[in-house]
């Protein structure tokens, strides 16, 4: 898979041929297609791979952040966004410009569907802590909103995706969209 990627990072998806692949691979071109019979699935299975890390990833640490406030949770979600972009930033570009041609927007919808429902469970276990109460939809437009603008900031403007202050912004956005509910003082 490694062979895909560099080829898909340093000449694009046009000049990528499971021959080229094969060759940068040192592997027989026979045996690579038994595996992958076109690009495609080159690609395809390039994609699983990278999707296969995230869901990991995001999976462990939705457990860490499971007791904490919704404040330092919202930091620690929208720092591991950036995070799992800057894994290979090059490479989810490509993914990103070549999607359309791939097709498989099917696993992208399973991966963000998979980080709705964590969010959606984060938000019903502190639901006491925040004011929207709809934690369906609470979570998609977490999920959308801050994968978009991780996505965006590591892709187009890749000089400002180690920016603390970019998830300085982020993070305000997140918390002043969910207005946590301050504990009531005791007297």
């Amino acid at each position: 898979m490694r062979a895909t990627a560099r080829i898909l990072i340093r000449d694009g998806y046009d000049a990528l041929t499971t021959n080229r692949v094969a060759e940068e691979a040192g592997a027989s071109v026979g045996s690579l297609y038994q595996y992958f019979p076109s690009k495609e699935a080159l690609v395809a299975a390039l994609l699983q791979e990278h999707l296969d890390s995230i869901t990991l990833q995001m999976r462990q640490e939705a457990a860490r952040v499971a007791a904490l406030p919704v404040e330092r949770a919202a930091r620690r979600f929208i720092e591991l966004m950036f995070e799992l972009h800057r894994v290979d930033p090059a490479l989810h570009r490509v993914f990103a410009e070549q999607l359309p041609r791939v097709g498989d927007f099917a696993k992208i919808e399973a991966l963000m569907d998979e980080h709705v429902a964590l969010m959606q469970a984060y938000l019903e276990a502190h639901a006491d802590e925040i004011t929207p109460q709809n934690h369906a939809l609470t979570a998609f437009i977490l999920v959308s909103t801050v994968e978009a603008l991780t996505h965006r900031a590591v892709i187009l403007r890749p000089q400002r995706h180690n920016d603390a202050e970019i998830v300085d912004e982020i993070c305000a956005l997140v918390i002043r969209y969910l207005a946590p509910r301050k504990p009531k003082s005791k007297r």
